[in-house]
């Protein structure tokens, strides 16, 4: 019954940040008016349609997906490793969408072949080399998660990977021109606004698969909190749940990597925030809430970088962690500890 109230109101949360969301921006658009598109797709102004179908709900939608994909995200690394600094880019996807990127705008103006100038380049070739270069870091830990036993191994393992793609990028930062270097910082900073309906669905789809995995996770992750041995004593086959949990993580965070860029302390501190406010372990609980929670908690976050009245929006990497970090630091100094 607990449980059932707090998703109802958790779902109610979600509704007024989303409404919220879509009604800031540089053009003010009436609450009223907000309602009617999103209900019947028309408004008594022409161009306040256009605005919130092809512009803000896009904007939300994304930022819905990329909240709590992160947050679920974050939840499987911190369990699955027992580890409270644990998050989505742990096992280097982050890095090897950066390198994947980086080697697209900065590397071919290296070998003289800046791909920019071309028509055909855009923000498509980008999600692609992300995307490409994620499922290559997936790829390296898949392979090395079969041949490891130990988890913290695979973590640290992880981690290297992570140091071995930035410092590449770092090379290539320093040998591009300044315009392409540019171009890779903006791309950095995130960005919840640039996606059409096309690529939230496609984008959708990848996070819906990921979530369905995490469902037949629930069981064998609350098993695993108390340790490996107990959980094989029930019967998880660790290697399995290693497997699928990796999977799952790549396919959230590699998918929100390659079409909104890397996206910091959502992963991390969300999994936190709802372990502080529940008091609960149990991922049937947690998992729909730190869903619920990223989603909120990045469109307010979003809501934040609108800056009402003004043309330009603030980065929202800058956002994330400004803003957010502070409340869960005084969050764990308020209760002292962290429930994990």
């Amino acid at each position: 019954m607990k449980t059932l109230k707090l998703s109802l109101i958790s779902i109610l949360i979600l509704i007024l940040v989303l409404l919220l969301n879509i009604s800031l921006g540089s053009v003010s658009i009436p609450l009223q008016d907000i309602t009617r598109v999103i209900f019947t797709g028309e408004s008594s102004v022409d161009t306040w349609t256009y605005i919130i179908l092809d512009y803000r709900l896009p904007k939300a939608m994304t930022a819905i997906i990329v909240g709590s994909g992160l947050g679920v995200s974050g939840l499987l690394m911190q369990t699955f490793f027992r580890n409270p600094l644990a998050g989505p880019y742990v096992l280097g996807l982050s890095s090897g969408a950066s390198l994947g990127v980086a080697l697209l705008l900065m590397g071919s103006g290296i070998l003289g072949l800046s791909f920019t100038n071309y028509l055909w380049f855009s923000k498509t070739a980008v999600i692609l080399a992300s995307s490409l270069g994620s499922l290559m870091v997936m790829g390296a830990v898949l392979i090395t998660s079969v041949k490891i036993k130990d988890s913290m191994a695979l973590l640290i393992i992880g981690l290297m990977f992570a140091s071995l793609t930035g410092a590449v990028v770092n090379l290539l930062s320093y040998f591009s021109a300044s315009d392409e270097l540019q171009q890779f910082v903006f791309w950095s900073l995130g960005s919840l606004g640039d996606l059409s309906w096309s690529e939230v669905s496609i984008l959708g789809v990848f996070w819906f698969l990921g979530l369905i995995l995490c469902l037949f996770l629930i069981k064998p992750l609350d098993a695993l909190l108390i340790g490996e041995s107990y959980a094989k004593s029930l019967g998880v086959h660790i290697k399995l749940l290693r497997f699928m949990t990796i999977i799952a993580t790549c396919v959230l965070t590699g998918s929100i990597t390659a079409f909104a860029g890397p996206i910091a302390f959502v992963g991390l501190a969300i999994p936190h925030l709802m372990r502080l406010i529940l008091k609960t372990n149990k991922h049937l609980i947690l998992l729909p809430t730190v869903c619920m929670g990223g989603a909120v908690v990045m469109l307010i976050c979003d809501s934040i970088s609108q800056l009402p009245g003004v043309d330009y929006t603030l980065p929202i990497n800058a956002v994330t962690s400004l803003f957010g970090a502070p409340i869960v630091i005084w969050l764990i100094l308020r209760s002292r500890q962290l429930n994990f």
